[in-house]
């Protein structure tokens, strides 16, 4: 029983370690994007504004994935079988 903790506690531990947030990205904006997002983010009570904008890039990148995803027929073909 206790080998089994072990493994759990060890897998909980690789998964963190997995998941940690060690590489910056940055990226700059001009006066109006800044105050689009800083209006934004007072109107939806968003106090995490590194949260929101990592989330919003990474719904864009998961989204494109997805769409680019191989798949057995081509788009037109796709867009024709769906019609």
């Amino acid at each position: 029983m206790a080998k089994k903790q072990r493994k759990e506690k060890r897998a909980i531990i690789n998964r963190e370690k997995a998941l940690k947030r060690k590489h910056t990205a940055a990226f700059l904006l001009n006066d109006k994007e800044k105050d689009a997002i800083a209006t934004y983010c007072d109107k939806y009570k968003i106090s995490n504004k590194s949260k929101f904008m990592r989330e919003a890039v990474m719904r864009v990148v998961m989204e494109q994935f997805l769409e680019d995803y191989p798949t057995l027929f081509e788009k037109k073909d796709m867009d024709r079988l769906i019609k």
